[in-house]
């Protein structure tokens, strides 16, 4: 394969990959002295390799995007996961993209190995894994799923029913500071379909007031009641911990933050599981 294909990440995109192949690792070694089939599952998965270019641009959300980085070339999460030994008993790759989708399938050629057991889905993400979480049989077969949007793609819904099957192991990627942040205006004006958008990731409208308070403040004609900011990253992180609490049973208390050349918070790499064997092992790469 060309080294040509998905342009986005940075430093903190290696370390993101970084993090995921060690569990995958320790995932698939532990897996492979047991009964159970496991599964590994990319969605969003884009082609299977990232590039990062100089004044490379967000197409989707924010030009805040843009890093000036070296220019260089990342090996993707798909292509991680086929390399990993043990390997998987299946490989499950979801992209809504057509484009990407034929360079996904070219890694059945690069893999020859694995190629019958490569699935690539071009559907939407969030409704196809809600579908298999729903309709798949769950009690001899087990999954890592790796969730890693641009944006704000993942819907509640999905990872409620993720944590519904009780078998998969959750690794997610939040835009913390690349999306959610920058949509929470200091006085609370936020765009009605922005505001939509937080609504289906955090599941509840409730997250306003976790994240506004309403101050008086002296104005020109006496007192003046309005909205005030009263989140940071610190908050905002906690609060999405809080949420992934309410549905899993074991959640990586510290998600690790993702940073980019000017040590801004990109992105959070959190985890979620219904089992403590796997927190603990999670817990340990994420440096909890």
């Amino acid at each position: 394969m060309q080294n040509s294909g998905h342009k986005f990440g940075g430093n903190w995109t290696e370390e993101k990959l970084d993090r995921v192949k060690k569990y995958l690792v320790a995932y698939a070694t532990i897996m492979n002295k047991q009964s159970f089939r496991f599964v590994y599952i990319d969605a969003f998965a884009g082609t299977g390799y990232r590039t990062v270019e100089q004044n490379e641009t967000d197409d989707f959300l924010f030009p805040e995007f843009a890093e000036r980085e070296t220019r260089l070339f990342l090996d993707g999460s798909a292509r991680i996961a086929l390399q990993v030994k043990p390997r998987s008993t299946k490989y499950l790759f979801i992209e809504r993209d057509s484009e990407k989708i034929n360079a996904l399938k070219s890694l059945r050629k690069e893999f020859p190995m694995q190629e019958k057991f490569i699935g690539i889905v071009n559907q939407d993400a969030n409704v196809y894994l809600q579908e298999l979480c729903l309709n798949y049989s769950w009690k001899n077969n087990r999954a890592v799923l790796f969730l890693d949007p641009y944006g704000m793609q993942v819907k509640w819904d999905t990872i409620e029913a993720i944590a519904k099957t009780k078998a998969v192991e959750l690794w997610l990627l939040f835009p913390l500071g690349v999306a959610v942040n920058r949509l929470l205006k200091k006085d609370g004006k936020i765009n009605v379909s922005f505001r939509k958008r937080l609504d289906q990731m955090f599941g509840t409208t409730e997250w306003f007031k976790h994240f506004y308070s309403v101050k008086t403040r002296q104005g020109l004609f006496g007192e003046e009641m309005g909205l005030e900011k009263i989140c940071n990253i610190d908050t905002i992180s906690a609060y999405f911990v809080s949420r992934l609490k309410d549905v899993f049973p074991k959640v990586a208390e510290k998600p690790l933050a993702l940073r980019n050349s000017k040590n801004n918070p990109l992105y959070l790499l959190c985890f979620a599981s219904a089992n403590s064997t796997a927190l603990k092992i999670a817990q340990q790469i994420l440096g909890n």
